[in-house]
């Protein structure tokens, strides 16, 4: 699996949503390369999360898991439209959701959540790659404040977030790939 480390330049940017959670006690960033231009990789974003297009894991992983479980390999217009206010159903908890805070078709999109007395933002950035051909860097920023237990979370907090983004990444290139 190709790694899934943001540059120091991505680290050090401000971000949409950055403001939500202006004093973070915990900020997460990771970034990967897929191919394919924003425009294309918008459509898999956007559809991503619980009981929508799932959470996207390369064929190897899925295999092992329940046929129904399975995140989606096909576009789904059922999942194409988001709004600032939409809840989506989240992998954090039965009851846990991500509200949509802001989005910008394709470049960015931004949910916000809580969890407990912590408030939470996902940021998703996509841009373009310069080269021959089309590719998106998409970075992500996970921002929580306030944080009970920070060495916690930037221990195995850290771990699990590493772990899930491999997942995306991976699953994502798979089917963003032309066969």
């Amino acid at each position: 699996m190709k790694a899934v480390g943001a540059t120091l330049q991505e680290r050090e940017e401000a971000r949409a949503g950055d403001e939500i959670v202006a004093a973070p006690d915990v900020v997460m960033d990771r970034a990967f390369t897929v191919p394919g231009a924003p425009t294309a990789v918008w459509p898999w974003l956007v559809q991503l999360g619980k009981r929508r297009a799932g959470w996207y894991l390369p064929t190897g992983v899925e295999l092992l898991i329940p046929r129904r479980r399975r995140a989606a390999r096909v576009l789904d217009p059922r999942w194409q439209s988001l709004e600032v206010g939409d809840v989506i159903p989240d992998y954090g908890g039965r009851d846990e959701t991500f509200t949509v805070a802001d989005l910008l078709t394709p470049r960015h999109l931004v949910y916000v959540s809580r969890r407990s007395r912590t408030e939470i933002t996902w940021s998703i950035t996509l841009r373009p790659v310069d080269g021959p051909d089309p590719r998106t860097r998409v970075l992500l920023r996970l921002r929580m404040a306030p944080v009970r237990r920070v060495l916690l979370a930037r221990t195995l907090g850290e771990l699990v977030d590493l772990l899930t983004i491999l997942g995306l990444a991976a699953g994502l290139r798979e089917r963003l790939t032309p066969r």
